[in-house]
C-alpha cells in the first residue's frame, strides 16, 4: 500500500496541477491542516529536480499567506476557533506560558519553531493571541518559511537522483524515519511549547 501510495504521489507530482496542490497544503498547514508541505514538495522535487526552487518558493509563499489566516484566527477568533485549534493539539495548558515568552522572545519563537516540525499553525495561531507585530510576523515567518523550504530544496537538487534511489529502495524505513521525526517534533513541541 505504501509503495503505491508513494508511487501514485510521484506519478501526480508530474502533472501541471501538482503546484496548485503543494500551494494549498502549505496554505492550509500553516493556519488549520495538520499534514506538512514536505509531503508533497519532497515527491515533486525528486520527480522534477530542475523545478526544486520554484516549488521552494510556492511552499513559502503560501505557507506565509497561510500564517496570515492562523495569525488573523490567534488575534480575532481565538476564543472559538483559535482555542479549539490550540487544544486539538493538545497545548491548551500551556498557551499563556507561550504567550508571556513572546513578550521577550517572540522572533525567535518565530524563527526556531517555524523550522522544525513543530506544526506551524501553533507558532501563527499564537501570534496572533499575542498581538505580535504583524509586519515582523511577515518578515520572520518568510526568512523561516523560506530558509526550511529552501534548504530541502537544495538538498533534493544535489542529492535527487541518489535520494531518490535510496527511498525507493528504502520506502518503509524512510516513511518510519519521517514519522519518527514528526513524533520527536510533537514530542518537542510539549516541551518547549
Amino acid at each position: 500500500m505504501l509503495r503505491k501510495l508513494y508511487d501514485w504521489v510521484i506519478a501526480y507530482s508530474a502533472k501541471p496541477s501538482a503546484p496548485w496542490a503543494l500551494a494549498v497544503v502549505s496554505f492550509a498547514e500553516s493556519s488549520v491542516f495538520p499534514v506538512p508541505p514536505d509531503v508533497l514538495q519532497v515527491p515533486m522535487t525528486l520527480a522534477r529536480p530542475d523545478k526544486a526552487w520554484r516549488y521552494a518558493a510556492i511552499a513559502t509563499i503560501a505557507s506565509v499567506l497561510g500564517g496570515l489566516v492562523g495569525y488573523a484566527i490567534g488575534a480575532l477568533l481565538y476564543d472559538s476557533v483559535g482555542k479549539f485549534l490550540i487544544n486539538l493539539y493538545g497545548y491548551g495548558d500551556k498557551v499563556e506560558q507561550f504567550r508571556a515568552a513572546y513578550a521577550h522572545y517572540g522572533h525567535w519563537v518565530i524563527l526556531l519553531k517555524g523550522l522544525t516540525p513543530i506544526p506551524y499553525k501553533l507558532v501563527t495561531i499564537t501570534s496572533g493571541f499575542a498581538d505580535y507585530n504583524l509586519f515582523w510576523f511577515v518578515v520572520l515567518s518568510l526568512i523561516t518559511r523560506g530558509a526550511r523550504f529552501f534548504i530541502l530544496a537544495a538538498l533534493l537538487h544535489h542529492f535527487g537522483p541518489r535520494a531518490r534511489e535510496f527511498i525507493e529502495k528504502r520506502l518503509g524505513l524512510v516513511t518510519l524515519g519521517l514519522l519518527a521525526v514528526v513524533v520527536l517534533g510533537l514530542v518537542a513541541a510539549v516541551y518547549l511549547f
